[in-house]
């Protein structure tokens, strides 16, 4: 690992773990009672858990500067809960230290220098590699973590990041076909007997079926061990694939379900009614369709639409003139989604089973592909379906309806000489093209930002994987060349040019605070965030002798407020920088923008941008924090827990921060109960050990047999309620499922008899507890029961409550802080793996089923725990 000295981390703290552990949140997908912040408010939120941008499966943006996909509902959708709250204002205060105090050096105007910079066109190009969507930022909305003081180390130690996560279509290895292994012969079923012959045959029918076209196994291309490709522009020879799935048509409405104006039903073309049912069955998301600007919106496109679709009648046919959104009424609708998705829920398991094999057989043609004659998965084949657009933060555009996709609007990526999919009938594509140095299959445009939307590969793609090890190798190699770029900028900090010293005092920023580089907005299609380069006047506030504080709206409108002490001669630049006659809305670093900061940095090292340091100091941070760790016996949740705190602390320096959600109290408060819960059959195990040897109470002493005082009496009946009623629903559950399997079985079900048979024994558990309650007595029970089975019981039990209370711990320190965005697109995963093997944990404590395929090219490449960043 790396021998540099702890202070030259960013955020760490000097080495030293925040014992606070965290664990990353589940949030729903829509906060609740969401309230944009504008700049300079005491509360903060943050809107990534609406997935704005669409699910995984429905493109990946190309933006402008940014982009937002709205994430949507059918009628049968089940849930689109919220999860979010404004934000406390919090403070925290840094430290940066400087041995260098001189004073400033004079400002002379540089000949030939504009004042401000035009902004550039942002068309995105067609061809051009794109962003990955798995390295998107937009993970849950954080709140900022309560006040906190940071000592950070000089220009030449310190080291911090900026920049926005992207996937490099770019590869350095090349693909190589791998020929398939043989599949191997099937061996002939045994004959099945008399019982369950039906079920049987059918299984052997589907067995059948299956042998008839059997799969192919592929062997695995391991392209961190391949050569390099000597033009790694070329990203595939031959590419084939079967195009896109578009989403279902609109369902109308019944005839009894209608939209009201000013109490009269309305009838709608079903264009125009589906945009009706997309606000109805919102109405439980409040925090969208309270927002005034979302109401404008909607209304302004929803009446455009019924223009457009011929109008809007009353039962007689006579036109309605829908002129006042306060007038309509979307009960009805929203009253019909609610059924449908009650309806949903209560569906028997073999129609769940059964829908969900259908949907499968729908999308396999679409979730792999032929690349380089290899089978590679497809990311995200799906076309967005139609919606209401909601945006980020206070998006100007929030409530837009999002409209359908046609093939038409739809670009085919595909190899020459590769049978092109065929559009859905009556239909075509808009374009067929054969570019191999695109990484994407599908494109086309939305109509809300003008955002492109590609079809990509799957995370796990060798593609994909290639583009996340070029990241992190560059992040890498930015270890060679940062102690120059420190001294360079810490120099320019007093350039009599004022352009170089607004640049220094740019980088700097980005490498102590890990500030993003920002780019250019078009004010009017955008939310207005904003980063280093396009800081305005009112974002940044001077307070004597040394210390700016910082207060905007940062990526995905979340709040950046941070009091940072900084070089005195940072101080002085920032007062030069807001010098008369600037003004709220002008630019601090007026002289500066973000393609004039890259290009000085790729003179560095090639490739080299501002956001290559966010990716560094989040990876040289957690390489430095986990070799402060000593491997040890302890328990495996223990170590789990030290790497939360490690990666939390990568998280702060990131900002990755998220709102604190709507069910945080109740998670809490189960996690408590179930601690209790540990505890009381703890303690009716111990009285079960007095009830076979009364003389351990005189051995272990009356207090360890005692009932927890938090264990109340008013609490135990309500615990045994539960027990009681858990116990009733498993026994229901299980009846159910053996008569779903009967009847599959052509047999006759059981009667409703027998359950109430089955039923006694939750009865006689309420007896039993209620006898207990009485007597304050436990009697033994259990096959072969003794008192060291009771002991073993109990020490188990210890275990449970410690891991519990370890559960309760990280979820309450984590509740402000995002792990997951920083773990899977900013730190190297070759450093998780190398904990893993350092402290003997498993690699599934770490990454889910998903992140071990997407990073299944680090656990492999990392041979043991020497590994260094």
């Amino acid at each position: 690992m790396s021998s540099e000295s702890d202070d030259d981390m960013p955020l760490a703290r000097n080495g030293r773990v925040d014992r606070a552990s965290v664990v990353p949140p589940v949030d729903d997908p829509y906060p609740a009672d969401f309230k944009p912040l504008r700049a300079g408010s005491a509360s903060n939120t943050r809107n990534d858990a609406m997935d704005l941008d669409g699910p995984a499966t429905n493109g990946v943006a190309k933006r402008k500067s940014r982009s937002s996909i709205t994430n949507v509902s059918y009628k049968d959708d089940s849930d689109d809960s919220e999860d979010g709250q404004p934000l406390a204002k919090r403070q925290r205060t840094r430290t940066i230290v400087s041995d260098d105090d001189s004073d400033d050096a004079p400002l002379r105007k540089t000949a030939k220098k504009s004042s401000s910079t035009p902004a550039k066109a942002k068309k995105p190009p067609v061809k051009k590699a794109v962003k990955d969507e798995t390295d998107s930022e937009d993970d849950v909305p954080l709140a900022k973590p309560a006040a906190k003081r940071r000592s950070l180390g000089t220009p030449a130690s310190s080291k911090k990041t900026n920049g926005v996560k992207k996937a490099d279509s770019d590869s350095d290895v090349p693909m190589k076909k791998v020929a398939p292994k043989k599949a191997a012969p099937k061996k002939a079923a045994p004959a099945a007997s008399a019982k369950g012959a039906t079920s049987k045959a059918k299984a052997a029918a589907v067995k059948k079926d299956a042998s008839e076209a059997p799969e192919e196994e592929e062997e695995e291309f391991e392209w961190w061990n391949a050569p390099k490709n000597e033009d790694d522009s070329i990203k595939w020879t031959t590419l084939e694939h079967n195009g896109v799935l578009f989403p279902p048509e609109y369902t109308p409405l019944p005839a009894r379900v209608k939209l009201l104006y000013d109490g009269t039903p309305v009838k709608l073309h079903p264009e125009a009614e589906e945009v009706a049912w997309f606000f109805g069955s919102m109405l439980h998301s409040s925090h969208n369709v309270d927002n005034p600007v979302f109401q404008k919106n909607f209304f302004a496109d929803f009446k455009e639409t019924i223009k457009n679709t011929g109008g809007a009648t009353d039962k007689q046919g006579n036109k309605i003139d829908i002129k006042e959104f306060s007038k309509l009424d979307f009960t009805k609708i929203h009253e019909y989604w609610s059924q449908q998705n009650e309806a949903k829920k209560a569906r028997p398991a073999a129609e769940k089973k059964a829908e969900k094999a259908e949907k499968d057989k729908v999308e396999a043609p679409f979730m792999y592909c032929k690349w380089d004659g290899r089978k590679e998965k497809v990311g995200n084949f799906r076309v967005e379906p139609p919606s209401l657009f909601r945006g980020r933060g206070e998006h100007p555009k929030t409530g837009k309806v999002k409209r359908r996709v046609t093939p038409e609007q739809i670009t085919i990526n595909i190899g020459k000489g590769a049978e092109v999919p065929k559009p859905p009938p009556g239909h075509k594509w808009k374009a067929v093209q054969h570019d191999n140095k695109a990484t994407w299959l599908a494109m086309w445009q939305e109509n809300i930002n003008g955002a492109y939307k590609y079809v990509m590969l799957a995370a796990n793609s060798a593609i994909k994987g290639q583009s996340d090890f070029k990241k992190f190798e560059k992040a890498r190699e930015l270890k060679k060349h940062i102690d120059k770029i420190r001294r360079d900028y810490t120099r320019d900090l007093k350039s009599d040019v004022m352009a170089d010293r607004q640049r220094a005092t740019a980088v700097y920023l980005i490498d102590k605070l890990a500030l993003r580089a920002g780019n250019e907005k078009d004010a009017e299609n955008e939310a207005e965030t904003v980063g280093c380069c396009s800081l305005k006047y009112e974002h940044v506030t001077l307070r004597e002798p040394n210390t700016l504080i910082f207060d905007f709206l940062g990526k995905d409108s979340i709040r950046y407020y941070d009091e940072v002490q900084v070089e005195k001669q940072v101080f002085k630049n920032f007062k030069h920088f807001k010098k008369a006659p600037k003004s709220r809305g002008d630019d601090i670093f007026d002289r500066l923008t973000t393609s004039q900061l890259n290009k000085h940095l790729s003179g560095y090292m090639p490739g080299l941008t501002a956001k290559v340091f966010r990716t560094y100091n989040a990876s040289i941070t957690m390489s430095r924090l986990l070799q402060g760790l000593k491997a040890d016996d302890r328990p495996i949740a223990e170590k789990v827990k030290l790497y939360n705190d490690c990666n939390r602390e990568v998280a702060i320096l990131c900002n990755h921060k998220r709102t604190v959600g709507a069910g945080h109290e109740g998670q809490m408060e189960k996690l408590v109960d179930k601690i209790k819960g540990y505890q009381y059959k703890q303690w009716r195990a111990k009285q079960m050990i007095l009830d076979l040897d009364p003389k351990q109470k005189k051995k272990k002493g009356a207090d360890w047999f005692a009932l927890d005082p938090e264990l109340t009496e008013e609490w135990l009946i309500e615990h045994q309620a539960q027990l009681v009623e858990k116990e009733r629903e498993a026994i229901q559950k299980k009846f159910q499922k053996e008569n779903e399997k009967r009847e599959a079985e052509g047999e006759k079900p059981m009667p409703e008899k027998d359950l109430k048979e089955r039923l006694k024994a939750a009865n006689e558990l309420a007896a039993k507890y209620k006898k207990e309650n009485k007597s304050k007595k436990v009697v033994a029970e259990g096959r072969g029961v003794t008192v060291e089975k009771l002991e073993t019981q109990i020490a188990k039990l210890d275990v449970q409550i410690a891991n519990t209370k370890l559960q309760a711990e990280d979820r309450e320190g984590n509740k402000e802080v995002a792990l997951s965005t920083s773990k899977l697109n900013y730190i190297d995963p070759r450093l998780t793996v190398v904990f893993a093997r350092k402290f003997d944990v498993p690699i599934e404590k770490f990454f889910s089923k998903t992140l071990r395929e997407k990073f299944n090219w680090a656990i492999k490449s990392v041979e043991d725990s020497e590994w260094e960043f």
